[in-house]
C-alpha cells in the first residue's frame, strides 16, 4: 500500500510507526524533519491529505503534539476524512462507520506500543456501507462541495 506520514516532530513514536509500516511492505513517503528541528503541523497535515485526495497514497497518517492540529488542517482538504486516534477502538470505528482515510495521533499520549495498536486496528478494518453510515457521509461530501 502506498502511504503518506507527516509528523512536525522527529520523535520516537514516529520512527517506529515509519519503521513498522515500511517492514510490513508497505510504501511509506514522509513529510518532516529528518533531524532535531521541527516544521509547521499545518504543513505536514496538508501534504500528507493532499497526497490522498490525489490518489497519490492509499491512506495517510500524521502526528503532532496533540494530533489535534494535524486532525484540523487534514480535514480542510476536501474529500479528507482525518480522525484522530487514541486508541485501536477508535481506530476500528473511524474506518468502519466514518471511512476515515487519515489517522492522526498524539505524540505526547501516544506510546509506542499503543501506536503500533492503532495503526494495526486501522489496517485491520475497513468501512463497511450501511444506508445509515452511507447517508451520514453523503451530507459529509456534500459540505465538502459547499468550499
Amino acid at each position: 500500500m502506498k502511504l503518506s506520514l507527516g509528523a512536525d516532530e522527529r520523535l520516537n513514536v514516529v520512527d517506529t510507526i515509519l519503521k513498522k509500516l515500511q517492514a510490513e511492505g508497505h510504501t511509506v513517503h514522509f513529510y518532516g524533519p529528518t533531524g532535531d528541528e521541527s516544521v509547521p503541523w499545518p504543513q505536514v497535515a496538508r501534504q500528507v491529505a493532499e497526497d490522498v485526495a490525489a490518489g497519490r497514497a492509499d491512506e495517510g497518517i500524521l502526528f503532532c503534539w496533540t494530533g489535534t492540529g494535524v486532525s484540523i488542517a487534514a480535514n480542510k482538504v476536501p474529500g479528507i476524512r482525518a480522525a484522530l486516534c487514541a486508541d485501536a477502538e477508535t481506530a476500528r470505528g473511524a474506518r468502519l462507520w466514518n471511512n476515515a482515510n487519515v489517522l492522526c495521533m498524539s505524540m505526547r499520549l501516544t506510546s509506542e506500543v499503543v501506536a503500533g495498536e492503532i495503526v494495526d486496528s486501522w489496517f485491520e478494518h475497513a468501512y463497511e456501507s450501511n444506508p445509515t453510515d452511507d447517508a451520514c457521509l453523503a451530507l459529509v461530501a456534500e459540505m465538502d462541495q459547499a468550499r
